[in-house]
């Protein structure tokens, strides 16, 4: 269980973490006392909101100078959370190709390529520290036209594994998952709120659809000093993928 002033001090990355699910990490953390720097792509009125809390960063994840310029603002990084990612909904058959390509480079290639530089200045500074990359319940079961995105996803959660495999022992670097379900923040709202998902409410399935504190307070647990837990998958989706 997390305790009191443990990340106090400790340098925090939020990869696009500037809203949804990483807007509520980030307060959890800001409150614990955590140096945090929150990168964001694209939406900077979001991210606008971080500035004099956290150190905050314009980054395309897919691009090697973003990350370097992201990561020199952590020189004595702790841990990393990647948020970062697109739900690369398709329309128009013509355009998956070119959604497949663009999910390619921001559901798994930036994230993943960021993890293990993270991870890499983690050894060279002999720092302990965490990883904890955002992936989804749709790269644990099989859901019908998810293709697109939960590919990507599913290819993080076994790049985290070996990067996990490769970082254990006296590197003491953890590296694990969480795979959000329906979660009332970030992708998932607006389909929430048009009833999309309702019908998991009115089977049985579900008692309520997951907050954004759900998925935080999973990411917090692995990102405890003192956790002996690394390699693995949590997810956090009310039941939803059994």
């Amino acid at each position: 269980m997390p305790t009191p002033d443990s990340l106090k001090g400790r340098e925090v990355i939020l990869a696009g973490g500037s809203g949804g699910i990483g807007a509520a990490l980030a307060t959890q953390l800001h409150d614990e006392g955590a140096r945090l720097a929150i990168s964001y792509r694209a939406n900077r009125d979001r991210a606008a909101q971080w500035e004099g809390s956290a150190a905050v960063i314009q980054a395309d994840l897919a691009n090697a100078t973003d990350r370097t310029r992201l990561l020199d603002a952590a020189p004595s990084l702790y841990a990393l959370v990647v948020f970062a990612g697109n739900p690369a909904r398709v329309a128009d058959p013509s355009q998956l190709e070119a959604t497949m390509h663009r999910s390619h480079e921001v559901n798994y290639l930036g994230p993943i390529l960021l993890a293990r530089e993270a991870a890499e200045r983690m050894r060279a500074s002999s720092t302990p520290g965490a990883i904890v990359l955002i992936s989804t319940m749709q790269a644990n079961a099989l859901f019908p036209g998810s293709t697109v995105y939960a590919a990507q996803k599913a290819a993080v959660q076994h790049a985290a594994l070996i990067l996990a495999r490769e970082c254990r022992g006296a590197s003491n670097i953890r590296v694990n998952v969480v795979s959000p379900g329906i979660t009332a923040a970030g992708m998932a709202e607006a389909s929430i709120a048009s009833g999309k998902y309702d019908r998991f409410l009115q089977d049985g399935t579900l008692a309520r659809f997951g907050r954004a504190e759900d998925v935080a307070n999973a990411v917090r647990f692995f990102l405890e000093p003192d956790n002996y837990v690394t390699g693995q998958v949590l997810c956090v989706d009310g039941g939803i993928t059994l």
